[in-house]
């Protein structure tokens, strides 16, 4: 069941980040950018997910994983939000600070030691590959702590500046907070040491932040086709 619900969900996301860039590349914007770069994140995540539990963990595959799914992925999705809910100053200010988040998570996630071998099958826990403290778990924690943070501020943001003006954003940005959501509980749990219900988590995620997305730049879009 994890293979089958891994690779359903490394296919949604593969095909939603190819929608978020062809959206760049007709029409450059940074949120779009940021979006494209966490779901990419996402969809690399997943296929390591499917080749791991399909076939074999290897250190690699493993770290490629945790770094895109449980860390980094959540934070670059919050970063979108905030260029399309607050404006470009902003999210420039947290694009550098996430710059920095990445460069410890990053190097630290790929050089930390395992305390033991992988598992054969299944999804390792992250409480048995990686040691508490300084190290990836806790910045697994902090990216999902302060990206679903974020996303909760700017959802109710938004739902104040547009619900009036424009209410496609904000049911748009509840949708992504909700997908956000279900990836941020499965990172959590993943980070602390549980497993169950993680795959599904994901799928869940890209299937809602997706349908967000399309809510959110829907009637945008449908407007500049009109007007072609």
């Amino acid at each position: 069941m994890e293979s089958v619900l891994s690779i359903v969900a490394a296919i949604a996301a593969s095909l939603f980040a190819f929608d978020l860039w062809k959206d760049y590349r007709l029409r450059p914007r940074p949120h779009v950018a940021a979006y494209g770069t966490g779901m990419t994140m996402f969809a690399v995540a997943t296929w390591a997910l499917f080749i791991g539990v399909t076939f074999s963990w290897t250190g690699p595959i493993y770290r490629t994983f945790f770094l895109f799914g449980a860390v980094l992925n959540i934070p670059f999705l919050a970063l979108g939000s905030m260029f399309l809910v607050v404006g470009k100053r902003s999210g420039h200010v947290m694009t550098v600070a996430l710059g920095a988040f990445t460069a410890f998570a990053t190097t630290l996630t790929l050089t930390v030691p395992f305390q033991r071998p992988l598992p054969d099958g299944g999804i390792p826990h992250a409480r048995d590959m990686f040691e508490a403290g300084f190290g990836p778990r806790l910045f697994a924690l902090i990216g999902g702590a302060v990206g679903v943070t974020i996303l909760t501020f700017l959802a109710l943001v938004s739902l104040v500046r547009f619900w009036n003006k424009d209410r496609s954003i904000v049911w748009g940005n509840a949708l992504i907070l909700a997908g956000t959501l279900s990836a941020a509980w499965g990172g959590t749990r993943l980070a602390l040491g549980d497993t169950s219900g993680f795959t599904l988590s994901l799928l869940i995620a890209v299937t809602l932040i997706w349908a967000g997305y399309r809510v959110a730049a829907g009637r945008r879009r449908m407007g500049r086709d009109l007007r072609a």
